[in-house]
């Protein structure tokens, strides 16, 4: 038998640890692992796989693995498939079957939803289960349900919002499906309750026939009466539409295998091994499903005994609120037991490789009641020779005064780091640049309402933010005036969104000229209310409807105003132009309303500049409105329109958790504030972790099902014998039913708090190196101090060991006020968008301008003396339809169509191989992206391709059937081509053939002098000095030798690109080309390094005077001229809206 410690050597990994190798070589049998944060369980995980691979005891395709994320789904099976690969062609398995069962399939590893759609698929037919044509996002289950409410003519008894509504419904609905329940036992349930609690006689001493105790209870009990019909309502739209969200999927999908054992025969003979993570989140419908397939036979005491292993760690048990059960891992053991029916084995992975020594003691402090549970958890260890970190805290006055040190110690410890990675340190090597890659960095709060104030803090002291999540992405200032331009367009009432436009830095309109808008209003209101209708009666009845809507008037016809002014001595000559062009810029855009909506919101970018403002001034680039323009084509993919659009935006701007989160990834370069259940998962090397005051860190306002007529109650619940149960006395009056609804209520938040400290847990062990807790006296709001919550005095406990505290405010005196309110805030408003900035803003637009009108006079002194002899417009005069700006700008045209120098502008991302072409010929790269021209197909780029093609195959070595593998799927296809026959004879008998790469079409994103470069990289080779080899393939002929320099830029890339990936130092990374059909190798040993690269390319975008994103090419050569014909490499089909072919990196340059 080969053992993990073998198969670790074999790979080249770290050797694993004794509670490792009890997992990797456990028998083939149930068994729950406990693992603790950074525990390394995916690579556990990985590792046994490749275990039971390798001793031939199950095949690849035998294996299954489910997890949530399609992230973790693809990042597990990416891990399994390297392993695998490495070990099958190592050469240290003699036996045939061995060897075969490597060379197999793949393991299957898949999310939780996705095995459940593919149950629905595959066997759904058994039950007269029809699959549903299209599973509905969050977004579009929010937009239909949307829908339902706000078509809905019966009675609602409740003075909610439509939105809001929404909101219940929708949890109402999620959690009936994931505790799988109907509407109607919900009903039965609340109606013995109320039954139960209406019988009760009032007690001796109340006064009333009601006890004012009782009353709220009684009201929101009965709540829940007006929003089950539109549960039903959802359901049958749904049902109608052929479509299910993610928790009917789950639904169906256990109805089914509880119906039909036969389900869990065909799975059990299918899968031999099961992997399951994060079994702690899983809900009560994901665990009834997997104990139907692979643990219950059908007979009763008769066990499979399946060998189902799940991972999971209780301590981490965050997402209760969404569906997931605490009780799931405790009850794994025996949902899934042996054959003989005992529990099945606990295991534990307790060795932390991520968290520091002073970060776990901290983390193991806050966990120790948690780690008492049914469960009992281990405390994490660090691992062997791990550093001591650094645990920073404190109590600060106010949360101005905590934010403000959060954001002073995060730009220290930036500020270090960036000294210590100061070109000429050997550590600078390992990226692309050096003195701008910070440590990565994260803020995680409670709250999504204190993300603004954080992110402001931050931006105060210089520091590049990103809010993470749509609520988040919603405040950022361009994304906010994206949305103010949207209401505007759609809603004639949307005063406030018109406001932040007019006093924006963009339109800037001043106070008097706001008064003069806002008096224009008033007297348009009663023409705007007569043309509502065709006669009297409708205009009575528009104004009643207005009056009634509790609207203020001018600010509901503030967009009508700016269609129509009125005279324009009413306002400045300067603000009356701008609301002309503000009028004029909104007519066009709402006839561009039927654009799909993302062209629509490109076209708002344009127009509005903001595509332009955010490179220029935004630390941040396109990435908000990249993010923004994510979550359009999401939301138009469900079939919304711009009017549905606003409102999904503006819910999910108003909710305090969001909806619905995408998958987060760590940003390098900036600082991502987001909240602690959405970092679950990640990792940063500093971790901020504020406002840990009480009321705030843990909440007060955890909400139960007495309170929320939204939740069910436990008694209902899948989980129901782990949750404190509601027990109304028999015969009791009115009080004695108070006192037991409020013991209830007590025993519901006494877990909510136990959830809290996990949270807590969770947001600790994301710290690599810096952990930053904090806490304060006063919040922003309310006239009672926070003080430092539990949690907090916990972790002074805790790191007092590692040093005091950066500040420990004492609480405030009897009496006190809240600083931060007592005191009127006082603000200037409209606010100055450059503020402090505006003097060397304007004494720098003042120099472009004198040098750009200096440039016009050098070039041409005719053509100068002619544009300053062109009629001018007297702009003071007033200038209502711009016609100066517009003759302006075509003088200017008509000046640029004479020169006969063209500045073109790079990509915004550019490829490997275009910064060979940037290198050796400027010209030719900027006339090629000025006028692209598709390549022609070519036999080289053909036989470029296919061979990549074919030496991906060769080193995966999947023995699944390709399509060009069945009879006749040649037929009619092109003669073969004897020279790519000779071509892989030739690299079999290379000695690269014999060697087994760690890495093949490895894609990377770096930036170098301030250029983004993308590109993908062909193989990379461990060598035996613990370095790497960086291959690129090629199947041409080489460079000549006077463009050779040229051509080794992309080994340069390459290389830095890898260096960064592997974090390896530059130096012990080596780069080639190999030249396949020559059979040699060029590997220059001076290539360029990341200072170097940044060099050339200054060099190559500067050197005829033009700015470092801009290349020039002569107008006498401005002729579409294509590339050079590539030897090899696949050339992508030409997309005119996108950047020409050179930078569509495929891994190959223009050589070879």
């Amino acid at each position: 038998m080969i053992g993990a410690e073998e198969l670790s050597t074999i790979l080249r990994l770290p050797p694993p640890t004794a509670e490792q190798v009890a997992v990797i070589q456990a028998p083939l049998c149930p068994a729950l692992v406990v693992a603790g944060a950074g525990s390394g369980k995916t690579e556990t995980m990985a590792a046994r796989v490749l275990f039971l691979v390798a001793n031939g005891l199950v095949r690849p395709e035998q294996i299954l693995g489910l997890t949530f994320t399609r992230k973790a789904a693809s990042g597990l099976a990416a891990r399994i498939r390297r392993r695998l690969r490495t070990l099958a062609a190592s050469g240290v398995l003699d036996r045939a079957d061995a060897r075969s069962g490597l060379s197999g399939g793949e393991p299957e590893v898949s999310t939780y939803h996705s095995f459940g759609g593919r149950l629905i698929a595959e066997f759904g037919p058994l039950a007269q289960v029809e699959p549903a044509s299209r599973v509905l996002s969050a977004t579009g289950s929010w937009q239909m349900a949307r829908r339902v409410v706000g078509r809905w003519d019966g009675d609602l008894e409740t003075d909610l919002g439509p939105d809001q509504v929404t909101d219940r419904l929708l949890a109402m609905s999620g959690g009936l499906a994931d505790h799988l329940i109907d509407s109607l036992a919900l009903s039965d349930e609340i109606e013995r309750v109320l039954a139960v609690l209406r019988a009760a006689p009032p007690s001796a001493t109340q006064r009333g026939s009601v006890h004012s105790g009782l009353a709220g209870y009684l009201k929101r009990l009965q709540d829940r009466a007006w929003i089950l019909p539109l549960v039903d309502a959802f359901t049958q739209a749904k049902r109608r539409a052929g479509v299910v969200d993610f928790a009917d999927q789950m639904q169906v999908a256990a109805a089914l295998v509880t119906g039909q054992p036969r389900i869990g025969e065909v799975l059990r003979d299918r899968f031999s091994v099961v992997l399951l993570d994060e079994y702690q989140d899983t809900g009560h419908a994901q665990r009834v499903i997997l104990r139907a397939v692979f643990s219950d036979t059908g007979i009763p005491g008769r066990p499979s005994g399946h060998p189902v292993t799940a991972v999971g760690d209780p301590v981490q048990s965050i997402y209760s609120w969404r569906g997931a059960s605490a009780s799931n891992l405790p009850r794994f053991p025996t949902d899934f037991p042996l054959r003989s029916g005992q529990p099945a084995p606990t295991l534990t992975l307790s060795t932390s490789f991520r968290n520091p020594s002073s970060v776990l003691t901290v983390a193991n402090e806050i966990s120790a009641i948690v780690r008492r549970g049914a469960v009992p958890v281990q405390e994490l260890r660090p691992r062997s020779g791990a550093d001591r970190g650094d645990v920073r805290y404190g109590l600060f006055g106010t949360a101005v005064e905590e934010e403000t040190w959060v954001a002073a110690s995060i730009a220290e410890l930036w500020e270090t780091a960036r000294a210590a990675r100061a070109p000429g340190d050997p550590t600078s090597a390992r990226t692309a640049e050096p003195a701008d890659l910070p440590p990565s960095t994260a803020v995680l709060l409670r709250r999504r309402r204190d993300m603004e104030p954080m992110a402001a803090a931050l931006r105060a002291v210089g520091l590049p933010v990103e809010v993470v999540g749509l609520g988040g992405l919603l405040s950022e200032p361009e994304i906010a005036d994206l949305l103010a331009l949207l209401q505007v367009l759609v809603d004639p009432t949307a005063g406030p969104a018109a406001l932040r436009l007019l006093t924006g830095a963009r339109w800037q309109l001043g106070m008097a000229d706001l008064a003069a808008l806002s008096k224009r209003a008033g007297e348009l209101t009663p023409r705007r209310i007569v043309a509502a209708g065709a006669d009297g009666h409708a205009s009575v009845r528009a104004a009643l409807a207005e009056a009634g809507s509790g609207e203020d008037i001018d600010s509901a016809s503030l967009i009508d105003a700016i269609s129509d002014p009125g005279e324009a001595e009413r306002y400045s000559a300067e603000g009356f132009r701008r609301l002309r062009r503000l009028a004029g810029e909104l007519h066009r855009l709402r006839g561009r309303l039927t654009l799909p909506l993302p062209d629509l919101v490109a076209e708002l970018e344009r127009v509005t500049g903001l595509d332009v403002e955010v490179r220029i001034s935004s630390p941040a680039g396109r990435a908000h409105l990249d993010a923004f323009a994510d979550v359009v084509a999401e939301f138009a993919s469900s079939g919304g329109g711009v009017v549905e659009l606003v409102e999904y935006l503006l819910t999910a701007a108003e909710r305090e958790d969001g909806l619905a989160p995408g998958e987060v990834e760590p940003a390098p370069g900036r600082i991502q504030i987001l909240t602690v259940h959405a970092a679950k998962g990640l990792e940063w090397e500093i971790v901020a972790v504020p406002h840990v005051s009480d009321s705030v860190f843990p909440g007060s306002r955890g909400s139960t099902w007495l309170g929320d007529a939204a939740q069910l109650p436990p008694s209902l619940r899948g989980d129901a014998a782990d949750l404190p149960q509601l027990a109304l006395p028999a015969g009791g009056d009115q009080k004695d039913m108070v006192e037991a609804l409020a013991g209830h209520t007590a025993a519901l938040k006494a877990d909510l708090a136990v959830e809290e400290r996990r949270l807590l847990y969770v947001a600790i062990t994301r710290a690599e190196r810096v952990l930053l807790v904090s806490g304060h006296q006063w919040g922003r709001t309310g006239s009672k101090p926070h003080g430092p919550s539990e949690f907090l005095l916990e972790v002074r406990a805790a790191a007092e060991t590692f040093g005091p505290a950066a500040r420990w405010a004492p609480a405030p005196a009897d009496g006190e006020v809240n600083p931060l309110t007592s005191a009127p805030r006082v603000q200037a408003w409209p606010v100055d968008p450059l503020g402090d900035r505006r003097a060397p803003v304007r004494q720098g637009a003042d120099r472009v301008l004198a040098a750009l009108d200096r440039l016009n006079r050098s070039v041409d002194g005719d053509r100068t003396a002619a544009a300053a002899a062109e009629p001018r417009v007297d702009r003071s005069a007033g200038d209502p339809h711009d016609w100066a700006r517009d003759v302006a700008a075509l003088l200017a045209e008509r000046r640029a169509a004479r020169s006969r120098l063209i500045e073109v502008a790079l990509p915004q991302s550019i490829s490997a191989t275009a910064l060979v072409d940037l290198a050796d010929d400027p010209a030719a790269l900027a006339r090629r992206i000025r006028r692209p021209v598709p390549h022609a197909p070519t036999p080289r780029a053909r036989r470029g391709t296919e061979f990549h093609a074919w030496l991906e195959r060769f080193y995966t070595s999947s023995a699944l059937m390709e399509i060009s593998d069945l009879p006749g799927a040649l037929d009619g296809e092109r003669v073969p081509d004897p020279e790519d026959e000779r071509l892989k004879t030739r690299f079999q008998a290379s000695s690269w053939a014999r060697r087994i790469p760690f890495e093949i079409e490895l894609p990377f994103s770096m930036t170098i002098g301030g250029q983004p470069v993308k590109g993908r990289i062909d193989a990379v080779f461990r060598d035996d000095d613990g370095g790497c080899t960086v291959v690129d393939w090629k199947t041409g002929r080489p460079p000549p030798a006077d463009r050779r320099a040229a051509a080794t830029v992309q080994l340069a890339v390459y290389r830095l690109a890898a260096a960064h990936m592997l974090a390896m130092p530059l130096s012990m990374v080596r780069a080639a080309f190999v030249y396949v059909a020559l059979d040699e190798q060029f590997a220059p040993a001076d290539l360029l390094d990341a200072d170097g690269l940044a060099a050339l390319l200054a060099f190559s975008t500067s050197s005829t005077g033009q700015s470092h994103d801009v290349v020039v090419a002569d107008e006498a050569d401005d002729v579409p001229v294509p590339p050079d014909e590539p030897d090899d490499g696949p050339e992508p089909p030409q997309e005119w809206d996108e950047p020409p072919p050179e930078f569509a990196d495929t891994g190959e340059g223009a050589y070879g």
